[in-house]
């Protein structure tokens, strides 16, 4: 009698799970586990070959002539900065005639690393919520190993130190928002019975100087089966008005319009209609048809009308924006009174300034800017009510460096501010476009950069990401372009389904139900790069982050035949479980309900975890997480990664003891990280040595 290994847990059983015992993040069995995991990966792969990959890599990221992003408060503008003398960053600030300079003069407000070891204290930038008006104090965000939840500090910009008996709360999740110099808003999931299941606040709170945090009064609450409330303040009429939201899910949200004694209205729209205003403006954006004053509006479409309109249900709709079939909105922001509308036409961006008049909007194109490749634009200032109508341009594409240009709302040349260095050699290489056929008929596009000759089994690095309407685009990727392009391997970007390449329907193609064929997307395009001769399914490398995690980990248990390796990082996979898994609840929009047994029904076929079985051919993977990851449980790819192997799988785990959502809390942590897992792709489909 033949008996094979434990496959538990199974579709037949999806709750007998052997493997519960590593969800303790820092259970002693489980770190145990971890560590002899890491011993055993860093042995295989960490070598001379893989250091030095690293140090390239930390050196681009660290690279003193790479672009400084900014933000403008008060005239003055704010930096974030990383380098090797400085890993965990400098808060700093200049003027614009100084920005403009090859080498200006930044003021240093904060040196995170002076910090780090003068409190012993393993602190990651989250951010500064700064003072609106005077810009003379910020309530820092300070996390612990680069995990989600943080630390709320008050600081003194002027004197550059820390309040003594300021503002200060305990690691949480959640933030603040200035009312004034003495009261913040409070948005934070600290205290008992303050979290929601998702982890996130429940309440807003008013909080005084001096106060106990846990005192302050609450303004407004949410169910604790809610994904969470979030508080703000809107000065852009000049007064001051508080708006609370209630986040009932990912995809739904009640606006309440109030004042420092809680919400006095809500604005009467669908739960799904997102809006966004200034002033007495405001532009609405359905995900479902929507009908309002006897007209139907299809999903996607943008309106213009004015808050008190809207307010007193009587409002007279302009349309913005329709969409079309490969026509998507992607964003929009105010600047200066205006309104500015990303779009993507084809993949292709565009830009249109919106001015409002007294019966009607006006557009105007935004000129001067590349109509292929990839733009991001935004306004130059924090606070919509300061902005004076100057925004910012990113322009790039695979092979070309970002370059940072100025412009305006009103027509402009655009200027260029910086330009990023040249992280590789992109000599002959090109960038294509082409679309795979998904299994149900829908087009997929891909774009691939590679060298001009083809040889036919070129090594392929593959990624994916296809949910939460996020659409993936060919930026300029330093790190692939070192460790696999320049290389002489090839590298795609899939725009599958569940992504907002093509607006709401793109996303809702991919999405519950749906999510499987985001993932025949995925397979698809590795399928066309083998009919088109580009490669043979054995050189792919797919790679793949968060719900690109998910993805990855369905395409070793459902297409493993198109697949030579795969590196599947910071992933979801145990979709049984995964609501219960600190913030999981909160994606239930995105995936299902697993309790539910309707939803289980189709959950079920794109549970990685419950789908991996004995006596399958599977490729060589690397599941790698983060232990400090308090938004996707590490304890999904630790329990894939010990399923697999129990039942014989070539399957690697890695797991550092920091880095939060991501690969690392500084370069050196990220670089290794990707690194690592480049040298494991290549090796796995032949085309490095061990």
């Amino acid at each position: 009698m033949t008996h094979l290994p434990d496959a538990r847990p199974t579709l037949e059983a999806p709750d007998d799970d052997p493997f519960l015992w590593l969800e303790e993040i820092e259970g002693a069995e489980a770190l145990a586990w971890v560590e002899a995991q890491n011993e055993k990966t860093l042995a295989r792969l960490s070598d001379d070959r893989v250091a030095a990959d690293a140090q390239a890599v930390q050196a681009a990221m660290d690279r003193p002539d790479k672009i400084p992003h900014i933000t403008r408060r008060g005239g003055l503008l704010y930096n974030f900065w990383k380098d090797a003398q400085n890993p965990r960053g400098l808060w700093r600030r200049t003027t614009e005639e100084g920005y403009r300079q090859d080498n200006p003069s930044w003021e240093i407000l904060i040196d995170l690393d002076a910090l780090v070891k003068e409190e012993n204290e393993d602190w990651v930038w989250h951010g500064a919520a700064v003072i609106h008006g005077t810009h003379d104090r910020a309530v820092l965000k300070l996390s612990r190993g680069g995990g989600d939840a943080v630390v709320l500090r008050e600081f003194d910009i002027p004197s550059r130190s820390f309040v003594r008996d300021g503002f200060s709360l305990p690691e949480a999740k959640g933030g603040v928002d200035w009312l004034d110099r003495d009261t913040l808003l409070l948005s934070s999931a600290f205290g008992e019975g303050m979290a929601t299941s998702s982890g996130y606040s429940r309440t807003i709170r008013l909080w005084s100087r001096g106060q106990d945090p846990l005192a302050a009064e609450v303004l407004f609450e949410v169910p604790a089966d809610h994904m969470g409330a979030w508080g703000g303040v809107d000065r852009s009429t000049g007064e001051e008005r508080l708006v609370f939201l209630d986040q009932i899910g990912f995809y739904d949200v009640a606006v309440h319009l109030g004042d420092r004694t809680g919400p006095l209205q809500r604005i009467d729209i669908p739960t799904d209609v997102r809006v966004n205003w200034f002033r007495d403006l405001i532009v609405l954006q359905p995900r479902t048809p929507w009908t309002i004053g006897g007209t139907t509006y299809a999903p996607d479409t943008l309106l213009a009308t004015t808050l008190s309109s809207l307010l007193s249900s009587t409002p007279h709709l302009q349309t913005l924006f329709e969409p079309a079939e490969r026509r998507a909105l992607t964003g929009y922001s105010w600047c200066a009174g205006q309104l500015l509308m990303a779009e993507l036409d084809d993949l292709s961006p565009r830009f249109t300034i919106w001015t409002p008049g007294e019966t009607a909007w006006t557009p105007h194109k935004l000129d001067g800017l590349p109509e292929i490749g990839v733009v991001d634009v935004w306004p130059l200032d924090a606070e919509p009510e300061e902005s004076d109508g100057t925004l910012l341009a990113m322009t790039q594409d695979p092979v070309t460096p970002p370059t940072l240009l100025r412009t305006a709302t009103t027509p402009a040349t655009p200027l260029v501010l910086r330009q990023a260095p040249k992280i590789y050699n992109a000599d002959g290489l090109r960038v294509t476009r082409h679309e795979a056929v998904s299994s149900d008929g829908e087009r997929i596009p891909y774009v691939q950069t590679g060298p001009d000759t083809e040889t036919g089994d070129a090594p392929v690095h593959l990624s994916g990401y296809g949910g939460f309407q996020i659409p993936v685009m060919p930026y300029y990727k330093g790190s692939i372009g070192q460790l696999w392009l320049e290389r002489g391997g090839t590298a795609v970007t899939a725009n599958i389904r569940g992504g907002g390449e093509f607006g709401t329907r793109w996303h809702e193609a991919g999405r519950r139900q749906n999510k499987r064929l985001s993932h025949d997307d995925f397979a698809a395009v590795a399928a066309d790069l083998a009919r088109r001769g580009v490669t043979t399914p054995g050189r792919i490398a797919a790679e793949g982050g968060s719900n690109g995690g998910l993805l990855i980990a369905n395409m070793l248990t459902r297409y493993p035949e198109r697949f030579g390796a795969l590196f599947c990082t910071i992933p979801l996979i145990d979709m049984r479980r995964y609501t219960k898994l600190l913030a999981g609840a909160s994606w239930m929009a995105e995936y299902g309900d697993p309790d539910n047994p309707k939803d289980w029904a189709f959950i079920q076929h794109f549970s990685a975890y419950h789908n991996a079985d004995a006596g399958k051919t599977y490729p060589p993977i690397l599941i790698a997480t983060t232990r400090r990851d308090d938004r996707v449980h590490p304890a999904h790819a630790r329990k894939m990664a010990a399923k697999l192997q129990k039942l014989g799988y070539e399957a690697r785990f890695y797991e550092p003891a920091a880095g939060g959502h991501g690969y690392g809390k500084d370069n050196a942590e990220a670089a290794r990280f990707m690194a690592l897992g480049a040298a494991f792709l290549r090796r796995a489909i032949g085309w490095e040595s061990e």
